[in-house]
């Protein structure tokens, strides 16, 4: 690498008193945190937010769940605003996972029981529709795309599994495997030129992306405020539009299941909702603070300058210092190849994101794709050049030394 490209790195943004980001969550200081695409990280003002509404909850449970369903329904207004979507059409939903099963559990066959996915779905969204085609006496169809697939390629690959006897087409707007786009606008309307309806998966999108359902043809979307958005975990939306929209309920039924869509998604019995509640404060935490399109600007530009110091880092064990093709690339996350030998399958993948946290103190996402091994760069507010830095002259070297020992 030269030093141009190390002289490009962003500066690190600042809170209001000039301390650094990071002093706005409450991140362990012995762990590198570079893996915010996974689980998020939620800032310290919405943890006292939604501290503060479970002791309120908890001093008076018997005020407290009667009004839950208003304050639930004056969140959906605010997360809807950030999403640029009718309130009308959103619901509350735990997780995109948990968006995607609600949709499972509601559409019935009505062709040939056939669900479209492609192989860059998240493995839960597929089983899911695994389960579903198989109460349905129906199949999975899997669009293979390839990785550096451009959007006319990945079009193609998707639309040529749509038959007559698709019942459903389930694709992700971001995938999380290889932190690429998909052509979703394409896709929906293609399937809604053919009668199909179309589930987008979008779990990274919220915050990602600053109107991600702006342009889309879809019957169902689904994505996490918890990642990206910085929320408390367990906040999600589940849009939806068109008639089947009506079919669709909690997978809790609860005394709101006479209410219509999504009202009756606001009535969950006693679950705690405070989540729900708190996801607007981080929202507006960091459009106070920086503005989202600034703060996106910034993991832009981070993720890509992470790429290429780790890239360089990893070249004298792969060969190859290039930036992956992703082919439709995504703000704030990037991929990076690894050795041969290390993570060519998610088991192996997962076991050393849990051996890399364990040994070398980094909280890092490895996955894997067509039984390659890639390190999954995310890059958010508190991050910093100095985090992906110290990675690739602390971390790379050992990741190095396992994949020789894991080829023998």
């Amino acid at each position: 690498m030269s030093e141009t490209e190390v002289a490009v790195a962003p500066r690190p943004l600042l809170l209001a008193d000039g301390a650094p980001a990071a002093d706005a969550w409450s991140l362990d200081p012995a762990l590198a945190h570079l893996n915010h695409g996974s689980f998020g990280a939620v800032p310290l003002v919405a943890q006292e937010r939604q501290a503060g509404l479970r002791a309120e909850m908890e001093r008076a449970p018997v005020v407290w769940f009667p009004e839950l369903p208003g304050r639930l329904a004056a969140t959906r207004a605010e997360l809807a605003a950030f999403l640029h979507v009718d309130a009308g059409d959103l619901a509350l939903v735990p997780n995109a996972s948990a968006g995607a099963s609600v949709v499972y559990n509601a559409l019935p066959r009505r062709r040939g029981g056939e669900i479209v996915v492609t192989d860059h779905g998240y493995g839960a969204v597929t089983m899911g529709a695994e389960r579903l085609a198989r109460r349905w006496g129906g199949r999975i169809r899997t669009a293979r795309v390839p990785l550096g697939a451009d959007a006319d390629e990945a079009y193609e690959a998707v639309a040529a599994e749509i038959g007559d006897a698709t019942d459903l087409v389930v694709v992700d707007q971001i995938t999380s495997a290889t932190a690429r786009r998909l052509p979703v606008e394409r896709i929906g309307a293609e399937a809604r030129r053919r009668g199909v309806p179309v589930l987008v998966d979008g779990a990274h999108a919220p915050g990602l992306l600053a109107a991600p359902l702006d342009g889309a043809t879809y019957d169902f979307w689904t994505g996490n405020f918890h990642k990206w958005g910085c929320a408390p975990r367990g906040t999600a939306a589940l849009v939806a539009r068109g008639p089947q929209r009506d079919l669709l309920h909690p997978l809790i039924d609860s005394w709101g299941a006479g209410e219509p869509y999504p009202t009756r998604f606001d009535h969950q019995g006693t679950l705690d909702a405070t989540s729900y509640l708190a996801a607007p404060t981080s929202l507006d935490f960091v459009e106070r603070t920086w503005g989202w399109s600034a703060a996106r600007r910034y993991m832009d530009l981070l993720a890509d300058h992470a790429a290429e110091v780790i890239g360089a880092a990893f070249a004298p064990f792969t060969g190859d210092d290039s930036p992956v093709d992703v082919g439709m690339p995504v703000p704030g996350m990037r991929l990076v190849r690894l050795p041969e030998g290390l993570g060519r399958t998610r088991i192996e993948a997962d076991a050393l994101r849990d051996r890399a946290a364990r040994e070398l103190a980094v909280e890092a996402a490895f996955t894997s794709f067509g039984g390659v091994g890639y390190l999954r760069v995310s890059a958010h507010v508190y991050n910093t050049p100095a985090d992906y830095e110290h990675f690739a002259r602390t971390c790379v070297p050992v990741l190095g030394n396992w994949a020789r020992q894991a080829r023998g």
